[in-house]
């Protein structure tokens, strides 16, 4: 037997003892990001009222904890199913692939938007993604004060508590609102534009979206940056600031007015199907029009639902398990 067919047999041997070792598993293992984690409890309650299936056990690691888990292997030791509040990177995609997650489904649920809110007790911030660059860039000109930045803005000291780097909200964040910001800034240097700084005006707040709330009821002229769905939730504390002019609200963010929003996924390791009991038959529950449609429960916690066609297509990709390709992340 050459050396290239061996190898090939032995990665296959490893696949099915993988697989094989997962039936060994009867609940569904979810991880990942903080943002997609009310939704996907949702389903699993769901799935677990109204199947025969146990209830899926689902932990909020942030997006890009939850590609680490997802991607380290096949079999009951690695979860099942990664949500995302990004696109898996191709980086990532390369892990899975080292680490013999070949096969590997991506579910486009819906859209959230990032949002900037602050205390109802303290006044409605109204910012341009140009001045939020230059309050948080490493690279720019490191302002203390708002009104330093522009002198309509308030006389308030700048402190932002907001995602950690291994969160998908800090990932778009940077890329929708850090890279594109500074674009909008004249004589900007932008070649490490979402660089954020790390003098104290940004706080990690960590993964957990309730810890930043109950510190900006603390300190009501401080802003919080989270998904909308999480703000739709707590808006008897905390209310969104203005983008350019536009409220971050359901409708204006479903029709790309809000100009700072991105798509939520969920992946699903195929090996496990079939395996794992109940995979595929949760996949096809949380891309129902039950949850995700235009009318779907999701929908009553901040889900932003994809046009009709658009949900169609994300729906066929899961009911087939349609595999990502590397042609993908080109």
């Amino acid at each position: 037997m050459n050396t290239t067919k061996f190898v090939a047999l032995a990665a296959a041997g490893l696949m099915v003892a993988g697989a094989a070792s997962a039936q060994s598993r009867d609940q569904i293992q979810i991880v990942g990001s903080s943002t997609v984690f009310p939704f996907s409890t949702a389903v699993a309650e769901r799935f677990g009222n109204t199947t025969d299936f146990n209830t899926p056990i689902v932990e909020s690691t942030g997006s890009g904890g939850g590609f680490r888990l997802f991607c380290s292997g096949v079999g009951t030791e690695h979860p099942d199913i990664t949500n995302a509040s990004r696109g898996m990177k191709a980086s990532e995609f390369e892990t899975c692939q080292e680490n013999g997650v070949t096969d590997v489904t991506q579910a486009r649920i819906g859209f959230d938007g990032i949002v900037l809110a602050n205390a109802n007790s303290a006044p409605v911030y109204d910012l341009t993604i140009g001045q939020i660059w230059q309050a948080l860039a490493a690279d720019g000109p490191l302002p203390t004060m708002w009104n330093e930045i522009d002198p309509s803005l308030p006389a308030v000291a700048i402190e932002v508590f907001g995602p950690p780097p291994s969160s998908g909200t800090r990932d778009a964040f940077e890329e929708l609102v850090m890279e594109e910001g500074c674009e909008t800034v004249e004589g900007a240097n932008c070649e490490d534009s979402a660089h954020i700084r790390e003098d104290g005006v940004y706080v990690d707040a960590g993964e957990n979206d309730n810890l930043i709330v109950s510190r900006l009821e603390a300190n009501p002229q401080a802003i919080g940056i989270f998904g909308f769905s999480f703000l739709d939730q707590n808006t008897d504390a905390i209310h969104g600031s203005l983008i350019g002019g536009v409220e971050p609200t359901f409708d204006n963010i479903a029709d790309g007015s809000y100009p700072v929003s991105r798509s939520l996924y969920f992946y699903i390791k195929n090996a496990h199907v079939g395996v794992v009991p109940g995979v595929q038959e949760f996949a096809d529950l949380f891309m129902s029009e039950n949850m995700v449609g235009e009318d779907g429960i999701l929908l009553d916690i901040g889900l932003i639902p994809l046009p009709e066609e658009e949900y169609l297509d994300a729906q066929s990709v899961v009911n087939n398990l349609t595999v990502l390709t590397a042609a993908d992340f080109e």
